[in-house]
């Protein structure tokens, strides 16, 4: 500033002696005045040419879009001031931006929904989830009201209620009778009068809540049943005087009903150990071979005493192994080859077979030649308590839970459960390993011989 003062000490100085010299009585005055105006207009060129940069600027346009001007003095330091302050606020709304864009990725990578309403109700933004949720289109539907969207009479009364303090759940983006779904909106208020609208998929949550009803209401049943004969029986033979064979014989019937109300807690115990034990390893390989010896013995038996099934086939691809849990596994083949001998006629036929599949992995499958399924009933067989005919199933002693056992099992070591049937021509049960958990041992032949009953 002073370095300025001086200039124009200097330049009034230059102009008066200048005048002086062209006309002594009043040039002195005149040539200060004009070095005062010439200075003043070099000043006016300069806050011009500033200030058309700074328009610029303010336009939107970058500072490396727009030129700098290059001006000394007073008006070139004001002039690089400003863009250094320029530059450090640009900084710091790029900074500020881009923790606004990993704040808006991060809300958008959340499995919620989260909706933001203005004051009036009107949809602000809102991410991808909750778009999906409720069926908005975040561009074309920015700043509407978020009741003329969601039109659910329960959701409209929500929000109109002002109620912030529960949630309520409502038919989500297409739901069908078929396939539902539904959502969990919260409403949060925040800032002045704004509110956040979160939402949630809970189709899954309710329906596991409703499959532990209705498993609780099926087991309940199942053993309420048996449990209700048991005490008409001992009621039967506490108060009526029997002879030694109608004793005998309710007390047989006793017998099929605690066994059978033992089998069922079975079941349970076992289901549950498979949902709560961890995955088995699959590192102890067990010959094929041996889980199909395993259980025919024990298959052929139960064929003599229910009388069914005269021809029981097994065969075994030579030098199979198998990695599995030879306890959990030997249960899945018995269950099965025992469900073919318990539903097909005395003259039917019950084919056991493990073969290595071609691409890898293995099945050990079992076909009958019974009444077969339905194709209805095919998706829901593996549902517990799940029965074609329940008063079939419990004459031949089935608690519904066997095949759900089989698929868990499946399941826990990377297989699946393959079923198909057809009425009147018998249905095959399959299930499969994954190629990790097969090996071929060198052998000379391809299969071992079948045997037949």
């Amino acid at each position: 500033m002073l370095f300025r003062l001086v200039i124009l000490v200097l330049l009034l100085l230059a102009g008066a002696a200048l005048g002086a010299v062209v006309a002594p009585s009043w040039g002195a005055a005149a040539g200060a005045v004009v070095a005062a105006i010439c200075l003043f207009v070099i000043d006016l060129v300069r806050a011009q040419r500033l200030e058309r940069w700074l328009r610029r600027v303010d336009s939107g346009r970058s500072q490396d879009d727009a030129p700098f001007p290059v001006m000394n003095g007073l008006w070139g330091e004001i002039a690089d001031r400003a863009r250094r302050a320029l530059r450090a606020s640009e900084r710091r709304t790029a900074q500020a931006q881009a923790r606004l864009n990993e704040f808006l990725a991060a809300i958008q990578a959340s499995p919620n929904g989260v909706t933001l309403l203005d004051p009036e109700g009107r949809i602000e933004w809102c991410n991808q989830t909750s778009a999906d949720h409720l069926g908005f289109d975040p561009q074309r539907d920015s700043m509407q009201r978020v009741v003329n969207l969601v039109r659910d009479p329960a959701f409209v009364a929500y929000v109109q209620s002002g109620d912030d303090s529960r949630e309520v759940v409502i038919a989500g983006r297409g739901s069908t009778a078929v396939a539902p779904r539904r959502i969990s909106v919260h409403l949060h208020a925040y800032g002045e009068g704004r509110r956040l609208l979160l939402s949630r998929d809970v189709t899954l949550v309710e329906q596991a809540e409703a499959m532990r009803r209705d498993f609780v209401a099926n087991v309940s049943h199942e053993i309420r049943t048996p449990l209700t004969v048991m005490s008409g029986f001992v009621e039967t033979l506490q108060n009526l005087r029997l002879d030694d064979a109608e004793r005998a014989r309710y007390l047989a019937l006793m017998a099929t009903q605690a066994h059978r109300m033992q089998a069922l807690v079975s079941d349970l115990l076992t289901l549950s150990r498979l949902e709560g034990s961890p995955l088995p390893r699959g590192q102890e390989w067990t010959s094929a071979q041996s889980l199909v010896a395993a259980g025919e013995q024990e298959a052929r038996g139960l064929a003599a005493a229910l009388r069914k099934v005269q021809d029981l086939h097994f065969e075994v691809d030579n030098g199979l192994e198998v990695a599995v849990e030879v306890p959990e596994w030997g249960s899945a083949m018995s269950n099965l080859v025992a469900n073919a001998i318990r539903y097909t006629p005395a003259q039917g036929q019950v084919q056991v077979r493990w073969q290595a599949l071609p691409e890898g992995g293995a099945e050990f499958s079992v076909r009958d030649t019974g009444e077969g399924i339905a194709p209805e009933h095919l998706p829901r067989l593996t549902e517990r308590f799940y029965r074609v005919d329940r008063s079939r199933s419990r004459e031949t002693g089935g608690t519904g839970l066997g095949l759900a056992i089989v698929k868990h099992v499946a399941q826990r070591h990377g297989g699946e459960l393959r079923i198909e049937s057809t009425l009147g021509a018998g249905s095959t049960f399959s299930l499969r390993l994954p190629a990790s958990r097969v090996r071929t041992q060198p052998a000379g032949d391809a299969g071992t011989p079948a045997t037949g009953a």
